[in-house]
């Protein structure tokens, strides 16, 4: 039996520990991970960690180049739990709602909604005007999940790391996976 699939997108929006994290944290499960990173997102990297390039793509089970439309990933019948795009670029999701998409990361979530799998998009932009409420409006129609990383206070959080934590977890729940983080009990 062949090991459940999972894809990461890490898009050029602020917030690339979000992708970072999410790889982190599937190295605890069984899923096999795919990893797109965007051209935008690699200079994103150099301003906002100390993570080599090298060191974010050993996290994933399989890379691919933005480019490489033709890759598996970018096609119906390749099986997967479905698509994380952590964080997710105002572009991305507005290459998404339109169905016009120009790198592997959008490509690959446009598969993910024609064949009705879970798509859930990080989205990493404040404030928001009319056109990206819009576009947030459109890929729900179509049947992502948009959630910004939002973070909650119950858990305590001591460090940025802890929001970082608990926020992408509760994204990876959205794909009926228990990562270990505090949950709400009264």
């Amino acid at each position: 039996m062949k090991k459940e699939r999972i894809i990461i997108g890490i898009s050029g929006a602020t917030g690339i520990q979000y992708g970072i994290k999410a790889l982190q944290l599937l190295k605890s499960t069984e899923l096999e991970t795919h990893l797109v990173i965007s051209k935008s997102a690699e200079l994103v990297r150099n301003y906002e960690t100390d993570f080599t390039r090298e060191e974010i793509l050993s996290l994933a089970d399989n890379v691919y180049t933005p480019q490489d439309i033709g890759a598996s990933i970018a096609s119906g019948s390749f099986k997967t739990k479905g698509m994380l795009i952590a964080p997710c670029s105002v572009k991305t999701m507005s290459e998404i709602a339109t169905g016009v998409t120009s790198s592997l990361v959008s490509r690959a979530a446009d598969v993910i909604l024609k064949e009705r799998r879970r798509l859930v998009l990080m989205f990493r932009e404040t404030p928001l005007h009319l056109g990206h409420i819009q576009t947030m409006e459109k890929v729900t129609q179509m049947g992502a999940i948009v959630m910004p990383p939002v973070p909650a206070f119950y858990s305590q959080p001591k460090t940025v790391d802890d929001i970082v934590t608990f926020s992408v977890a509760r994204a990876l729940d959205l794909f009926d996976l228990d990562i270990d983080i505090p949950r709400w009990e009264k």
